[in-house]
């Protein structure tokens, strides 16, 4: 089984591009689906946010075709958007999902918002049936090693977002954010955060205005704002100065011919657009009009640079912690993987075990329950003695990763690694029947504690 990970994110390609390729909540169960329907592809999950479309999956084969399933589900020529893409494989996709997770590859290295969108698909996924044993163990993993990088760093010390740099960019535009009048439109997560920034910094009326209007009215509340009809969008929003867009349409919302009236009924006066909302809410050509300045989220960047570097230090302490992770994650997937080695290895003693007691059960004669249960013992104790040096080479061949060493000692015990079914023990009786119960105990204890020790 191989995991593969291709993906588009800020870093690799323009807004332009990663607008066409976005996909909303509504349509990601969707997309997951067919995701999961791609030949050769056993569990998957698909990470979509504003800077980033990931493609996630578990597939039987390296030939599982995840960048084709990317070019015809939006439609996209290979060649346009071919070079945007990068790609990893196994050890190097874990890291990448643990960095993502942990939020070091984020425009903002250190925001927190990051860990839930990746929480969210994980729970998508899951609810679309795409995800089983290996992923599930992979992202929990995941998710402990980022809880661990904001327990143990400095990363999460302050409240940093793309929500806040965009607030952060606004007071460095006007000077001050005092007594402006704000426009919230949208009612996601990231509007509420971009407010609350705003209200530290002093700013004056906030209008919130939301296709859902319950929602515009819970957080006009939550900032005493006043709620503006979705309808009314247009004629309310010459009232603001600043105007945060952050709505989940799939075309501008607004365009030159708003920012024309707008820039009338305000008498020239500045509006500032922040639009953080991929697909874009602005069109780009709004910020050609004079007196209209509109800044997007790819322009976000040149701010977020100096919090990434107020930040080298603790990100370079958390990119070690991280790499920590991945190679412990990795050393509990082999413990896990050799499992099944191990497990045949217990069928095949307790099979002779209990073939040697039937062999000698009439010269032991009649034997009360308590001698009964003594011989169990001493025969159960013998092979649990014998079969702790071969358990804990495998083990160790496994942590060690040394796939030779774990197959000269799978050969030398005649078990197979891979099936979990143990070759026929040189020597052992023919009579030797099923699995007995007490193997299948045996069997039971050893998976059990092969998955307690993948969840440590």
């Amino acid at each position: 089984m191989t995991l593969a990970l291709i993906g588009v994110n800020h870093k690799t390609a323009p807004i332009e591009l990663r607008e066409r390729i976005a996909i909303s909540r509504e349509d990601l169960p969707e997309a997951t689906r067919a995701l999961a329907a791609v030949p050769g592809v056993t569990e998957c999950m698909i990470v979509s946010t504003c800077n980033r479309v990931e493609l996630l999956a578990a597939v039987e084969s390296p030939d599982a075709d995840l960048t084709g399933f990317l070019y015809r589900h939006f439609g996209l020529d290979p060649v346009l958007l071919g070079p945007h893409i990068y790609e990893y494989r196994d050890q190097d996709a874990v890291r990448h999902l643990f960095r993502v997770a942990a939020s070091l590859d984020s425009m903002v290295v250190g925001e927190p918002q990051i860990l839930g969108q990746v929480k969210e698909a994980f729970a998508v996924a899951r609810a679309s049936g795409a995800v089983a044993g290996q992923l599930e163990h992979l992202l929990q993993s995941a998710f402990a090693a980022a809880k661990k990088v904001r327990s143990e760093t400095e990363i999460g010390s302050s409240s940093v977002s793309i929500a806040s740099v965009a607030v952060d960019l606004a007071r460095k535009i006007f000077g001050s954010l005092q007594g402006r009048t704000v426009f919230l439109v949208g009612a996601g997560k990231m509007s509420e955060l971009a407010a609350r920034h705003l209200v530290q910094q002093g700013a004056g009326a906030i209008l919130v205005s939301n296709r859902t209007q319950e929602r515009a009215r819970r957080m006009a509340e939550e900032f005493q704002g006043r709620v503006i009809p979705f309808e009314q969008l247009y004629e309310a929003a010459s009232e603001a100065d600043i105007v945060i867009s952050s709505t989940g349409a799939p075309h501008p919302i607004f365009r030159p011919e708003h920012g024309q009236a707008f820039l009338h009924r305000r008498r020239n006066r500045p509006m500032f657009f922040i639009d953080i909302a991929v697909p874009r809410d602005v069109d780009p050509a709004m910020g050609k009009l004079e007196g209209i300045f509109v800044y997007d989220i790819d322009d976000l960047q040149a701010v977020a640079a100096a919090h990434m570097a107020e930040r080298s230090r603790v990100a370079s302490d958390a990119e070690t912690l991280i790499a920590g992770e991945v190679e412990r994650f990795h050393q509990r997937q082999r413990t896990v993987d050799v499992a099944p080695a191990i497990v045949a290895l217990q069928r095949q003693a307790e099979e002779i075990r209990q073939a040697e007691l039937r062999r000698v059960q009439a010269r032991l004669g009649s034997l009360s329950a308590e001698q009964v249960a003594a011989v169990e013992a001493l025969t159960r104790g013998l092979v649990n003695k014998f079969l702790h040096p071969p358990m804990q080479a495998l083990k160790q061949a496994a942590r060690e990763g040394n796939q030779a060493r774990m197959d000269a000692l799978c050969d030398a015990w005649q078990v197979s690694a891979g099936s979990g079914r143990e070759a026929e023990p040189e020597g052992a009786p023919v009579e030797a029947g099923p699995t007995s119960s007490e193997a299948e105990k045996a069997e039971s204890a050893t998976v059990s504690e092969a998955r307690v020790e993948s969840r440590r």
